[in-house]
């Protein structure tokens, strides 16, 4: 039987403080961000201030710009054969993976949308590569942005903007809870993808932790993309491919990315954790298995109707702050 406190008990009668929402990192996993803006706005939700880092960057840029749905529709399509298809590889720069084909698609979803426009306050989290320090986008070029905080090294070359180069905001801020205050919120709710990571993904079969999901180089075999093949030389078959009881060099990079992520998380989470915190169970799912949109999408909604509760009483406190009175001590 559901919780009495389930429906948040504020409808009709929305307090004026605002609400934050902060989306984590999380690669293909960040796909249950659609599921729970969704399931938030089902719930009565509305955000004043919205945080991204990484693909939380893209979810919520595309639901500010009225582009979730389109989002949504998109990864839905993907498979392994669209996946590669977007894949240009480009071993001398500064990543493995180009990104143009991906940005163009993303151009061609989106359209040309300022972060400016926005109604309300919105930050991408990025990492300066020289400096180490976090820089959070608010103006200028939506897309732009959004492919900045998601420019994962190795994998993606650092976007250069306003003189810096830019990479993967989840290198030092992957859940941008105090960004979200420090533009005005005064309640947050996290949606944290990295609280489920460690140990969970296992090839079958296998001791070996598998955070991609998959084989880079069998999926290209498998979707017989001969060229794509043909442009690997033999240290990039090394970097992708496992010949030994093992982890790969990539498989390394995206179990240590695992591991920073949620150690930075955790640490950032202690000093300033969030009003509610929404941890989808994730940690089955490959950090590159994009195709497997369906069921991130689901667990992100199932995730926040867990925390029902939670919500209905972090609304109820944050209306009552409104009673006591905007100059009054809280």
């Amino acid at each position: 039987m559901p919780d009495e406190r389930a429906i948040p008990p504020y409808k009709g009668n929305k307090p004026k403080r605002k609400i934050g929402l902060a989306l984590s990192s999380g690669m293909a996993r960040g796909w249950a961000h659609i599921g729970a803006i969704k399931a938030l706005r089902k719930l009565g939700f509305e955000f004043d201030v919205i945080t991204g880092c990484s693909v939380g960057a893209l979810a919520g840029g595309c639901y500010l710009a009225d582009k979730l749905d389109a989002l949504e529709e998109w990864a839905l399509s993907l498979n392994k054969r669209k996946i590669v298809s977007y894949l240009d590889m480009r071993l001398r720069s500064g990543g493995l993976i180009g990104g143009n084909r991906l940005l163009d698609e993303m151009h061609r979803q989106i359209g040309h949308v300022n972060i400016e426009d926005f109604k309300v306050p919105y930050a991408a989290m990025t990492t300066d590569l020289v400096t180490g320090h976090e820089i959070w986008l608010q103006k200028g070029d939506l897309t732009d942005a959004m492919r900045a905080s998601f420019s994962l090294p190795g994998i993606f070359p650092p976007v250069y903007y306003e003189g810096r180069w830019l990479a993967d905001g989840a290198l030092v801020c992957p859940l941008p809870v105090a960004a979200c205050r420090a533009l005005g919120a005064d309640m947050v709710i996290a949606i944290n993808l990295n609280a489920d990571m460690l140990g969970k993904s296992r090839r079958p079969g296998s001791k070996i932790a598998t955070a991609a999901g998959f084989d880079l180089m069998n999926m290209l075999e498998e979707t017989g993309n001969h060229e794509k093949l043909s442009l690997m030389d033999s240290l990039a078959r090394r970097v992708f491919r496992r010949d030994y009881d093992g982890p790969s060099i990539f498989g390394v990079m995206t179990s240590s990315l695992n591991i920073m992520q949620d150690r930075i998380t955790r640490s950032r989470l202690a000093g300033d954790p969030p009003d509610v915190h929404i941890a989808p169970r994730l940690g089955h799912l490959g950090l590159l298995e994009f195709d497997r949109c369906e069921e991130a999408i689901r667990e992100g909604e199932a995730a926040v109707m867990r925390k029902q509760p939670e919500l209905a009483d972090a609304m109820q406190i944050l209306s009552q702050s409104h009673m006591v009175g905007e100059n009054e001590p809280i």
